[in-house]
């Protein structure tokens, strides 16, 4: 009598588990969310470095050892450079943000535009002090604050390297406990983890290594023409480099127009020779040695995975909106493998019966 009821019964109790779950994973996605950046970062550094680690514990013997001493060597390389340079590009930029302004100032445009009078609506329209006034201020401001280093950056960085300890350490065990989560098979399991390192190391070798060879080549002709605030001009190429369809050239090219305008006709042509046939080749000489096929994106998958992870995300975007979007599709390709031969025929077949009956339903075919 109650047998027939059972399946119903089954149905209900593995959809509320499924909603449980849901919920679940929910709830710890929001607890996971204030630790997102150190988390990203954390990862993306054990699998960088994952190799180094493997040769340090073959040598050791010891996880926990091995762990530490990764993390040290990981501080040293990444993070002491990274904060010198970035206090250097602060206080030039506090320095050279008056002498910038001075350029581009109200007058000295005002004697452009008065010099040039075929160019004057366009240099008009353009009003080049408004455009240089707010973001100089804006950094100014911010560099003060960052100088002075947030209690929340500090904890941030801390909580990398915490986690980064873990990462190490457990990474066995970590992956056999995602491997035991998920509805994979072994052989699909290590389809998606290599799809993640692969990415990773396209992202970071490949994206940040050009961005900076890039922002490195145009800060020096920017040095070399004597032009104020090298360094901080060549970090923000390499900033804009990172994203696709941007680039460099939104720096140096309006700095040749500038230079032309003020009469530096040799400067401007160097920079515009510099800016196109060096920096940027640089893209498409470099970026496929380092990359290869390890990325595996067309190229306007790549800029909604770095653009749009880096508007979701923010600066932990660069590397997680691409891990999104490679994961996203390895999952998919996953799923279509599944799919039994008999089903993909029937759906072969389905579209040919459908093909076959909207031709005889044709104009065509029904004056034949």
């Amino acid at each position: 009598m109650f047998e027939g009821r059972l399946p119903d019964r089954q149905q209900i109790s593995t959809l509320v588990l499924t909603g449980g779950v849901l919920f679940g994973l929910f709830l710890c996605y929001l607890l996971a969310v204030p630790f997102l950046p150190a988390l990203v970062w954390s990862f993306t550094l054990a699998v960088l470095f994952g190799p180094v680690y493997a040769r340090v514990l073959s040598a050791t013997n010891a996880p926990g050892l091995s762990a530490a001493i990764m993390v040290a060597v990981v501080a040293v390389i990444v993070v002491v450079p990274a904060i010198l340079v970035i206090g250097t590009l602060l206080t030039e930029a506090v320095r050279n943000a008056t002498l910038v302004s001075a350029m581009v100032d109200a007058d000295s445009w005002t004697r452009w535009v008065d010099a040039h009078p075929r160019l004057a609506p366009a240099l008009r329209w353009l009003d080049l002090p408004e455009l240089v006034k707010a973001p100089l201020a804006w950094l100014a401001g911010w560099s003060g604050t960052f100088v002075s280093v947030s209690l929340s950056g500090l904890i941030s960085l801390l909580l990398t390297f915490y986690f980064l300890f873990y990462f190490f350490r457990d990474q066995e065990a970590i992956l056999a406990a995602t491997r035991g989560l998920l509805p994979l098979s072994s052989s699909e399991f290590a389809v998606v983890a290599d799809r993640i390192v692969n990415t990773i190391f396209a992202t970071i070798l490949g994206t940040a290594a050009v961005a900076a060879l890039q922002g490195a080549l145009g800060g020096a002709m920017f040095w070399w023409l004597g032009l104020p605030a090298p360094l901080l001009w060549g970090v923000l190429m390499g900033l804009l480099a990172v994203v696709p369809f941007l680039g460099a050239f939104v720096i140096w090219a309006p700095t040749a127009a500038v230079l032309a305008i003020q009469g530096e006709l040799g400067s401007a042509a160097v920079l515009t020779l510099w800016g196109t046939l060096v920096v940027g080749v640089v893209d498409n000489v470099v970026y496929p040695i380092l990359v290869g096929k390890r990325l595996m994106l067309h190229t306007v998958a790549s800029f909604i995975a770095i653009a749009g992870g880096l508007l979701v995300f923010g600066t932990p975007g660069v590397v997680l909106g691409p891990l999104v979007v490679a994961i996203s599709l390895a999952l998919l390709d996953i799923w279509r493998r599944r799919i039994p031969p008999d089903a993909k025929a029937a759906a072969g077949e389905a579209k040919g019966i459908q093909a076959v009956a909207h031709n005889q339903k044709s104009p065509e075919n029904r004056a034949l």
